[in-house]
């Protein structure tokens, strides 16, 4: 059995895990998923920044106790950067995540491809996705049929533009890495990602969109539940 630790991405919550995490549990292992980061709702007044969500995630590592398995997914990949010197975590996975490097912000590592034509910035200080569900689910899990997706992307929250500026502390890592290669991500170009992923310990590809645990949640958490056998 390994303790994971499940961080979303921008604009979702813990739901996002809830395909993946049934699984991972079905095979034994122990999944706490982080059920709301604070820097996406409904409240653009009581949203927070890279900062609180990191601390979010730092509670619930400790709550867990080591060894813990940190998994962040996209925007979560900003967030787990943050506890990269934790002493409770033996391994980081970036799924199609952002990992940045020291001072970069997430805006920064979208800065290196297209700018995205699904999301805008509001005057209250949030991003927000586009209203057109058939560009989202292009963008976001165009290997997810429209019946499946459109539900999903109807969820999706206002996320604080703080969350998305803030510029990592990215400490020194104590503990090895596992980068997860999206191969036909639409919102995250892959060759980003491949750039992200030459300084991981381990790589991995799937054959997906932005969003595997929605397309591929049985390679996902396979790939997921082997991680502890790597180091």
């Amino acid at each position: 059995m390994t303790n994971f630790v499940l961080v979303h991405g921008g604009w979702v919550g813990g739901w996002y895990w809830s395909e993946v995490a049934d699984r991972m549990r079905k095979a034994g292992h122990r999944v706490e998923v982080i059920e709301q980061l604070p820097s996406a709702g409904n409240d653009p007044t009581a949203l927070g920044d890279l900062a609180a969500d990191a601390e979010v995630v730092r509670q619930a590592v400790e709550r867990v106790g080591a060894p813990v398995v940190l998994v962040g997914q996209s925007y979560g990949g900003m967030v787990i950067t943050e506890l990269a010197d934790h002493p409770a975590v033996a391994h980081s996975v970036y799924v199609a995540a952002f990992w940045p490097q020291r001072g970069q912000s997430a805006m920064d590592v979208f800065a290196s491809g297209p700018p995205p034509t699904w999301v805008s910035a509001h005057d209250d200080g949030t991003l927000r996705t586009t209203d057109d569900l058939e560009l989202l689910r292009q963008a976001l899990c165009a290997d997810v049929d429209a019946q499946h997706a459109y539900p999903s992307l109807r969820r999706l929250l206002p996320q604080s533009i703080a969350s998305a500026t803030a510029s990592s502390t990215a400490p020194d890592r104590s503990h090895p890495t596992t980068y997860i290669i999206c191969e036909q991500d639409q919102a995250l170009p892959p060759a980003t990602q491949e750039q992200m992923a030459a300084a991981a310990d381990h790589r991995h590809r799937l054959p997906s969109s932005h969003t595997p645990m929605m397309s591929m949640p049985d390679e996902l958490a396979d790939l997921l539940g082997r991680v502890h056998y790597l180091d």
